[in-house]
């Protein structure tokens, strides 16, 4: 019989004031490679970082390690998000620094990241070289880090991760973020790796997995219940809920027109990241944006959001009136309800679930006013349609990644606005509660309101896209009506 690398016995866990795993039992023998699943705010994550000594010390947790093994003795957690900080070692950035010229500077370059993380894990800085490009990575090395895109800091944490070989690897939502390239390329590294020795613990929602995964289990009412095969819950049913009354008509329309924009081109010092874009949205029309990572949709929303300064060095037209004339940052954010990651990563998680869905009455980081009845009654029933209920007086610190997901979310939509720009809105939910956002989406959008939505997964799309716009480096590729057809058929078609 095989050794435990990993022995967990009786195992109880609290976050915040909930329990949330009970007396678990799980034993991971050497060449054993977990796949673990479980709805959102189950505990895996909390799971996880127990094993790697992160959540709190433990007895009933023990980790053994082959001294004989070729790979490091050691356990590595990859979190969902690259917490990055910079030059002076904190990490006090604010949302539209990424897209000041002048503020970028302020972080480390990939390159200097990777040479001191080399260092400090005695790594040979040569066997990196396939690791980057086979994630795409390798023409990054001189961005500096608040440059880079969501997907694009995921790719960081799994380039480090790949090139430690960890004898045990944790990893917490590894595709969140990345294009369908980028997802099969991990796991045809992720599978290189265990061929090396390196074990792994996965927790993903994704329905493709690495070939090397051999053992799966769920966490359900803090248990751990193993499975014999790879089990998908293909026939989620979600309950029945009437959208708020409020959100039923989306108030009129600024303009015929809500976006225009003319040979948009954006550069950095001597990279272009957007190339001669030319876009119109009309109102009413429902867009999806795609790209590889890096493409430059990021960029191209935070023109459209009022946060990037090159805005005014391109013809733009935002709700009728051209960028740049005399229109405030605010005047053009009170028509957007808007969720991004770069968002989620800067938002204020001292606030309360409560706090945080009402401050999408003012676009604020956190709620700094006092609101009346009538929107008190409209944010209570957000909460309730929700499910977050709860939650209301949570702290937003204290929720699980999706759950913090689902308070953006009914904060991006409490004012009702004209145009919804949903950036990955879905990232870190669970199958059920996509499918509840994004019937929640399409219940918005029969009416005029008009929708920019971006995803990298094909198959978790609202049903009532009318157009599409895809980019690959910086440039478009098409922008017509929309077919059902994948990002990766669209660029072998050019």
């Amino acid at each position: 019989m095989s050794n435990p690398i990993v022995q967990i016995s009786n195992f109880n866990l609290k976050y915040g004031s909930k329990t949330v795993l009970t007396d678990l039992e799980w034993t991971i023998s050497e060449g054993e490679n977990w796949l673990l699943t479980g709805a959102s705010g189950s505990g895996k994550t909390v799971l996880l970082k127990a094993i790697a000594g992160l959540e709190k010390s433990t007895d009933e947790i023990v980790v053994s390690f082959n001294p004989q093994a070729d790979v490091k003795p050691v356990c590595q957690y990859i979190a969902q998000w690259y917490q990055f900080k910079n030059i002076e070692g904190v990490a006090n950035f604010y949302y539209q620094q990424r897209y000041n010229a002048q503020q970028v500077k302020d972080t480390l370059t990939v390159n200097a990241e990777l040479v001191h993380y080399g260092k400090e894990n005695n790594l040979n800085l040569s066997k990196i070289e396939p690791i980057l490009n086979a994630l795409g990575f390798a023409s990054l090395r001189n961005a500096q880090l608040i440059e880079l895109s969501s997907g694009e800091h995921k790719k960081l944490q799994l380039v480090k991760a790949l090139w430690l070989k960890p004898q045990l690897l944790l990893l917490d939502q590894p595709y969140t973020g990345l294009d369908v390239q980028s997802r099969q390329n991990l796991n045809n590294l992720l599978d290189e790796l265990t061929n090396d020795g390196v074990q792994i613990v996965l927790v993903s929602n994704e329905t493709e997995i690495p070939a090397c995964i051999n053992r799966y289990a769920e966490v359900e009412d803090g248990q751990l219940v193993e499975h014999f095969t790879f089990c998908t819950r293909s026939n989620i049913v979600i309950e029945e809920k009437e959208i708020p009354a409020f959100l039923h008509e989306a108030p009129p329309s600024s303009s015929n027109t809500l976006i225009k924009m003319v040979d948009v081109n954006i550069n950095y010092g001597e990279k272009q990241v957007l190339k001669n874009v030319s876009w119109e949205i009309k109102a009413g029309e429902k867009w999806l944006l795609q790209g590889h990572n890096g493409s430059g949709k990021s960029t191209l929303l935070s023109l459209i959001n009022g946060d990037h300064p090159q805005a005014y060095a391109n013809e733009i037209y935002l709700f009728g009136n051209k960028r740049g004339s005399g229109e405030s940052i605010w005047d053009i954010k009170q028509h957007i309800g808007l969720i991004s990651p770069e968002l989620h990563w800067y938002f204020d998680f001292n606030a309360t679930v409560w706090q945080s869905i009402a401050s999408g009455f003012f676009d604020s980081i956190g709620l700094y006013k006092e609101i009346g009845w009538h929107k008190r009654t409209q944010v209570d029933e957000l909460i309730e349609y929700f499910g977050l209920t709860a939650n209301k007086n949570d702290l937003l610190s204290q929720l699980s990644l999706g759950k913090q997901r689902l308070v953006l979310l009914a904060r991006t939509v409490i004012k009702n606005p004209e145009l919804l720009v949903l950036d990955e809105p879905c990232q870190g939910l669970d199958a059920h509660q996509t499918l509840q956002f994004n019937t929640l989406i399409d219940g918005l959008c029969t009416t005029n309101r008009t929708l920019i939505y971006v995803s990298h997964s094909d198959d978790q799309l609202p049903k009532n896209l009318t157009h599409q716009l895809l980019l690959s480096k910086g440039g478009v590729i098409y922008n017509d009506i929309y077919k059902q057809r994948t990002y990766k058929e669209e660029l072998e078609s050019v």
